[in-house]
């Protein structure tokens, strides 16, 4: 016995419907559809969660939470992970390379969990508070290049046009 030579019994399928294909069939006809109608209509189905002009499902409950979608672009290293490192300086390359962070990580931030007790020099790479405190307590660097900041130009407001004397005048007599 073969894979490729194994078929059902015989009798235990059937073909398939062909639908409009004569009287004879008994899907003639109509095909199936009963008479006239949306849904007898090629292209008349409403798309899914329609509930015949009701509010649907989906938008009766309320929306709730959120997935960003850079969420796995910044990588939470743990200071006891860093502990573990054969490597005095590290960068994201060397985080990577020894697999506590992932490939497509675009940037690490470490934070404190667990001890440090090694002298480290991190270069470009985010700190938390807790884990600064630690990595400098222990005699590590940390180097980070800020990003230029960049200005907003504000918009100059037009100065008003001087209105006419004669409107000036009626302005000043109303107000009196």
């Amino acid at each position: 016995m073969k894979l490729n030579t194994l078929k059902p019994a015989p009798g235990a399928t059937s073909d398939r419907h062909r639908v409009g294909r004569g009287v004879g069939s008994g899907w003639g006809k109509t095909a199936g559809r009963g008479h006239k109608g949306q849904k007898a209509r090629s292209g008349g189905f409403h798309k899914v969660g329609f509930e015949g002009g009701q509010m649907p499902l989906h938008r009766r409950l309320p929306k709730r939470g959120f997935k960003s979608l850079t969420r796995e672009d910044i990588a939470e290293v743990r200071t006891s992970e860093l502990q573990g490192l054969a490597a005095s300086e590290i960068d994201l390359a060397v985080l990577q390379q020894a697999g506590i962070v992932s490939r497509n990580a675009l940037a690490a931030k470490i934070i404190l969990s667990g001890k440090l007790e090694r002298k480290l020099s991190l270069k470009e790479i985010q700190v938390s508070k807790g884990a600064r405190a630690m990595i400098e307590a222990a005699g590590g660097s940390i180097q980070l290049t800020e990003k230029p900041k960049v200005e907003k130009k504000k918009k100059e407001k037009k100065a008003k046009k001087p209105e006419p004397a004669e409107k000036a005048e009626g302005k000043e007599a109303a107000k009196s």
